[in-house]
């Protein structure tokens, strides 16, 4: 061991000088494809190397850590709380990477038997990879988790198969020649094995998972309330669905836009979406929840569909100024928010008195009927915004001119936006007209130099019409 640690001390000397002298002034500016990807490509094996030291070292620190009497552990002979705050001390790591390493030791770690020599490890083959450098710690886990939560389960013997063939494919090794492989198909192999050698231990693991399952939704804060909690499989593929039907743009499809300069004048190119990949979660499950709500499949309150009820006085939705508040929820929500809600929805106007008394209660109002939205998706095909790409049925009907202002609830006045672009029509610098019942739109100026008025469609059937005009 002496010699391993002398090793390490004179390897880290020199690999810090070069690597300072080699890469300090940007000289790798300077190198070519090949010896770029080659730097990548030792450094790697170079790093492979190195977890397996960190990795063996945490799962002995663990072992010296896990005896009955406190004091002569090693945790407590360092000073520290417990194997985490070591290996972060020692390490500089965070408490996520110090938690793998334990996590990785645990299927290659040596054991001790009572006259102190060494026990085979649960995976060795895993852990000769390990210490070769064919496997880093990701490629570890990848393997020992799944392999691990059957232990139990499976003869040892079927589990040192898999372990072996794993290993070997993760090497480069295996009967079929394939190169080595990386850590997520790693992870799908062991996940594979792991279905065929634990057949009982499915219905174990399908009770605990729909124990641990759940949603709780936090006290709203800052405008907004946190969600957490955790999905079953096949829910959390269902809502992903969800979100890749929602939030991927249709490349190619339909009209979308291109600026000014860039091509024969006509749409065709796509616009960048600048939210964040959580924020595009976030819009597409308030997608999913609206056109839930008004699927009529969803169990009735009070006689009616669920709905979202959101009061606002009628001096604040006028000047677009104070607060609204949602049923439900303590936390006031912007005038915007409100509006949102009544341009998709209905609104229904209570005139109170000054003491409080109701005076009036007016009927719903402002709701485009199915024969309108059914015509309005034949004219639009989908959400109007050039480059978006969620299809009619997930999207709503937006007053071009606000009902508010006298604009009628008709064809002529209704184009379809998603959600999110519903959201934030009048702040995200998109304009809206209708000529002649036909929807145009303009782009804003950071995205066009000299913007203009364009038609927009993605409808099929209005697509064929355009392109026999032109032919």
């Amino acid at each position: 061991m002496e010699a391993l640690l002398d090793h390490l001390e004179g390897a880290i000397e020199q690999a810090r000088a070069v690597v300072i002298g080699e890469l300090g002034n940007g000289q790798i500016l300077a190198a070519s494809d090949d010896q770029v990807v080659r730097a990548l490509t030792l450094a790697a094996e170079l790093q492979r190397l190195t977890d397996a030291v960190l990795v063996e070292s945490v799962g002995e620190v663990v072992r010296r850590s896990a005896g009955p009497d406190r004091d002569l552990r090693l945790t407590a002979r360092r000073g520290c709380h417990d194997v985490s705050e070591l290996v972060q001390r020692a390490t500089r790591m965070g408490p996520a990477s110090a938690a793998r390493l334990q996590r990785g030791a645990k299927g290659v770690a040596l054991g001790e038997s009572l006259s102190g020599g060494a026990l085979p490890a649960l995976l060795p083959a895993m852990r000769s990879v390990l210490l070769e450098g064919e496997v880093g710690i990701d490629g570890l886990i990848a393997v020992s988790g799944p392999l691990e939560a059957m232990s139990q389960r499976v003869p040892l013997e079927s589990l040192r198969v898999a372990d072996a063939v794993l290993a070997a494919e993760a090497s480069g090794t295996g009967p079929d020649g394939a190169p080595p492989v990386c850590a997520d198909l790693l992870r799908v192999q062991a996940q594979a094995w792991a279905a065929a050698l634990d057949q009982d231990g499915a219905e174990p693991k399908e009770e605990q998972a729909m124990r641990m399952r759940g949603v709780t939704l936090g006290v709203a804060r800052d405008g907004v309330v946190p969600l957490r909690g955790v999905l079953l499989p096949e829910v959390a593929a269902q809502f992903q669905r969800i979100c890749d039907a929602i939030g991927s743009p249709r490349v190619g499809e339909g009209v979308s836009f291109r600026p000014e300069g860039e091509g024969d004048g006509e749409p065709g190119g796509v616009v960048d979406d600048p939210r964040t990949s959580a924020q595009k979660r976030h819009d597409a499950l308030a997608t999913a929840l609206s056109v839930a709500a008004s699927s009529a499949q969803l169990p009735t309150i009070g006689g009616a569909a669920p709905t979202l009820v959101i009061s606002v006085r009628a001096e604040d939705l006028v000047s677009d100024t104070g607060w609204a508040h949602v049923d439900g929820i303590d936390e006031p929500v912007s005038v915007r928010a409100a509006t949102h809600a009544g341009c998709a929805g209905v609104i229904q106007r209570v005139l109170l008195g000054e003491n409080g008394r109701i005076h009036r209660i007016g009927t719903e109002e402002r709701v485009f009927n199915r024969h309108q939205r059914r015509a309005i998706a034949l004219r639009d095909g989908g959400c109007i915004i050039p480059g978006c790409g969620v299809r009619a049925a997930w999207c709503e009907i937006h007053h071009v001119t606000d009902h508010a202002e006298g604009g009628p609830t008709h064809t002529d006045n209704g184009v379809l936006l998603c959600w999110n672009h519903h959201r934030f029509i009048d702040h995200g610098g998109w304009k809206i007209r209708m000529n002649r019942g036909v929807p145009e739109v303009m782009a804003p100026p950071w995205i066009e130099r000299n913007p203009r008025w364009r038609p927009v469609t993605t409808s099929r059937t209005r697509l064929l019409d355009i392109v026999g005009r032109r032919t």
